[in-house]
């Protein structure tokens, strides 16, 4: 892609974003978010290829049918209350409907058909985006609107995606699938605490934004796809390898690395609330997304030779390791210490 269309459609990225996060009025936020729309299509189909244009087609579809439905929710408001702040969300059906358009924007179940497709049919740079930078604006307008939306709903929005996202992520193959339903299942967790403790779905979403990017970065550098490559991929950077398998298993959430933290923080907070059930429910399905992880950090470093795969090794390439990689794959695996740090902080 030309490099001047690439740094237009990045800064258009950048300013529908900034405009969503920073604006008051209805009307700015829906604008903000049609020019993040506009400005990945091209990025989405830039390679041309069959997959790269049905994935376009199908990312524009739905934020198409997501956007209206936020501008008719925030139109159904100032009908009833004449208020176009988007604090100020207070009729119920309003609220309804702008839940159903976030959840459809985010890729929450039941609306999350369109992004394991449209995950795989980018580039993973692409992919990057679509995971971290463009579920911002939503999860901000849920964030500005969490006080007047309906709990009951959320928590079984939550769960769904929970479940589902664990559940559909144990038979791909395909790394970017693995990754669209590792991203469910995180939303997930992020939604299921945004009413009771906004800031904890903030910290969530840095946290694995933080990690998400180091293991795109990683498999982008590496030039892997699907998981018959990544058990070839140790003989080429095999530094790599091994940030790769502890990224992972602290997006799994386990115990000394960062990804513990938010899960913890949640698990807590719902006992806070008396929602033990839910918090023991969300711990047990938490376990289905571990299997996944711990099956793609199997092929990445355990299946050492001799092993059978019909894939040529990869030549060791010299090349030291990219420095944002390795800033983001430490950050990603020492902060659960400096946890009392980050809560003041937040």
């Amino acid at each position: 892609m030309n490099p001047q269309a690439k740094l237009i459609f990045m800064t258009s990225l950048l300013l529908g974003t900034t405009i969503t996060i920073s604006s008051n009025h209805w009307i700015m936020a829906w604008a903000g978010l049609e020019i993040n729309t506009l400005a990945v299509l091209p990025l989405i189909s830039k390679s041309h290829h069959p997959r790269s244009v049905e994935a376009a087609t199908k990312y524009f579809l739905t934020q198409a049918a997501a956007s209206a439905l936020v501008l008719f929710s925030s139109m159904t408001n100032a009908w009833h209350t004449g208020q176009w702040d988007i604090t100020q969300l207070s009729h119920p059906t309003s609220g309804l409907i702008l839940t159903s358009a976030i959840a459809m924007k985010l890729g929450l179940v039941p609306f999350h058909f369109w992004f394991p497709e449209v995950l795989q049919g980018s580039p993973l740079s692409t992919g990057l985006l679509l995971s971290t930078i463009m579920k911002l604006p939503p999860i901000t307008l849920l964030y500005m609107t969490s006080p007047s939306l309906n709990p009951t709903l959320l928590t079984i929005l939550a769960l769904l995606s929970t479940a589902l996202g664990g559940w559909m992520g144990l038979n791909q193959t395909q790394v970017r699938k693995i990754l669209a339903f590792s991203s469910i299942s995180h939303l997930g967790w992020m939604t299921i605490i945004i009413i009771y403790n906004p800031k904890l779905t903030l910290l969530n979403f840095y946290l694995y934004t933080m990690m998400t990017a180091t293991v795109f970065l990683t498999l982008n550098s590496m030039k892997v796809l699907k998981l018959s490559t990544l058990m070839t991929a140790w003989t080429k950077v095999p530094s790599l390898n091994a940030m790769l398998l502890l990224t992972l298993l602290s997006l799994a959430g386990l115990p000394p690395l960062t990804g513990f933290l938010p899960k913890w923080l949640i698990i807590q907070e719902l006992t806070k609330q008396e929602m033990i059930a839910t918090a023991t429910l969300m711990a047990l399905l938490s376990l289905l997304s571990l299997f996944f992880y711990l099956r793609l950090a199997y092929c990445t470093t355990i299946t050492l030779p001799p092993h059978t795969t019909n894939h040529m090794k990869q030549w060791r390439t010299g090349k030291p390791t990219n420095v944002l990689i390795a800033i983001l794959a430490t950050m990603s695996i020492t902060l659960l210490p400096i946890s009392p740090l980050i809560l003041a902080l937040v």
